[in-house]
């Protein structure tokens, strides 16, 4: 006999935010177009073309938002990825990355019949398999060619070792050179806002030098892309950048929280992980149903959010499978634990891997069930 009961929804348009079921992974709609709002008048102040990365959020929904308020389309970390936002009505994705096998380009080229498409090199190999893929597909693609900028993973280390790869491509009538990759990830997660504003000029000054040189050999970049969430006050004024690639601060997490920031560029925490007390029984800690298998640790457990900030009274201080562990902060204090039943809303570490977990996004406003968007990217990672 086969089975047909269905699995009730998390949650409805409509029904009141604290009767979603937990955990759910939760979207302050008016925090997150806030942020909208802001980076988009940040980059037009600054003259400066944005195109957020979707590979913080894998949702559609967001990617539309954006592009409504200004964007003028949107980096995906994989080619997989892409898939569902050129499903959306998304025309215009830069894969921000480099690809690795047959497979890959001849998935993007196929792609690139749908939509503009663009995708990083630093390896003549590389330039040869996009080009015998747009070939088979008869589509073209614009490339990228990523520099070194000091974060140590991929990139050509200069102007000069772009040099080659500029030939290459300009022998492959389907491949169009686009300009410059320059990403350093690693400033985003300094902590230090002087700390960072160092470290972006030291970036910004190793990619201006790379299009010196490739201007010198007569080689114009159209398109200088890169800069990040944590970075970006900084990216926009380098006047390097013609475009950046900020994600994260749609949301913000517990990492970009623990910056400090000098209040010019602030983005608000919206995205929140809705979980429930669900023991009591120790009587010096509670016990919560969001666990490992429902947020991402590795930039370290979430904060207990609380009337706008994190608890000052209590911490989740460990993540098993399906179980948090949530302490009071001062040793002893227990009249400060919640009740059996009672819910909490997490700010999660590193929000990007934590959408990867869900199936869906609850947007929320004025206490109220708003929105169901599907996070429809999650798990594709070829």
């Amino acid at each position: 006999m086969s089975l047909t009961f269905a699995l009730p929804p998390a949650a409805q348009v409509g029904q009141p935010a604290d009767t979603i079921d937990t955990p759910s992974l939760v979207l302050d709609l008016d925090v997150f177009e806030r942020n909208v709002a802001r980076m988009q008048a940040a980059a037009d102040q600054a003259g400066v073309k944005l195109r957020p990365h979707a590979k913080a959020h894998k949702c559609p929904d967001i990617a539309l938002a954006q592009m409504a308020r200004g964007a003028v389309g949107i980096c995906c970390q994989k080619v997989s990825e892409a898939v569902p936002f050129v499903r959306a009505g998304v025309q215009d994705i830069h894969i921000s990355n480099e690809i690795a096998g047959p497979a890959k380009a001849k998935l993007l080229a196929e792609l690139a019949r749908h939509a503009r498409l663009s995708v990083c090199v630093d390896d003549l190999r590389q330039i040869d398999a996009l080009a015998a893929a747009t070939q088979a597909a008869g589509t073209t693609l614009d490339v990228f060619i990523e520099v070194d900028i000091g974060q140590g993973r991929c990139g050509v280390a200069d102007g000069a070792a772009a040099l080659p790869l500029v030939a290459c491509i300009a022998a492959h009538p389907q491949l169009r050179l686009r300009g410059l990759q320059a990403y350093h990830g690693g400033i985003q997660h300094l902590r230090g806002w002087t700390e960072r504003r160092d470290a972006a000029a030291r970036a910004a000054d190793r990619t201006g030098s790379a299009i010196a040189r490739l201007e010198a050999a007569g080689v114009r970049c159209e398109v200088v892309t890169g800069g990040g969430s944590g970075s970006v006050e900084f990216d926009l004024g380098s006047g390097v950048y013609t475009e950046i690639q900020p994600g994260s601060y749609v949301f913000m997490d517990a990492d970009y929280g623990s910056n400090a920031y000098t209040g010019a560029l602030r983005f608000e925490h919206g995205l929140f992980i809705a979980t429930a007390v669900m023991s009591v029984a120790a009587g010096d800690r509670a016990v919560v149903d969001a666990g490992l298998k429902s947020m991402a640790v590795d930039s370290g457990l979430p904060w207990i959010w609380n009337e706008g900030a994190p608890s000052a009274t209590l911490g989740y201080v460990a993540a098993n499978d399906e179980h948090g562990i949530v302490r009071p902060k001062r040793e002893g204090d227990v009249a400060a634990l919640p009740a059996l039943g009672s819910r909490m809303m997490l700010v999660p570490g590193h929000c990007d891997p934590t959408l990867n977990l869900y199936d869906e996004l609850v947007g929320i406003r004025g206490g109220t069930v708003a929105a169901i968007w599907p996070v429809a990217a999650r798990g594709l990672s070829r």
